[in-house]
């Protein structure tokens, strides 16, 4: 069995902030506002969520299968 890894810093494109967070195993997270200048990131083209975009980990369904939640 794959060891998923639910932990994830993401740091934002527009400030540099950066945060650690916990994915959710059961859906991903397409919005997220950066708690120091307020942007909302969203998936860069071609990942299915921002912790594929800007966070340390790929979500936990590319993580499992390499196949995002929305399939």
């Amino acid at each position: 069995m794959i060891s998923v890894v639910l932990d994830s810093i993401i740091t934002c494109p527009v400030c540099g902030h950066r945060k650690a967070e916990t994915m959710p195993t059961n859906a991903c997270v397409w919005f997220y506002e950066c708690e120091g200048c307020k942007a909302v990131l969203k998936p860069k083209s071609g990942d299915c969520c921002v912790h594929c975009s800007y966070g340390t980990n790929r979500c936990p369904p590319m993580q499992r299968s390499g196949s995002c939640c929305v399939d």
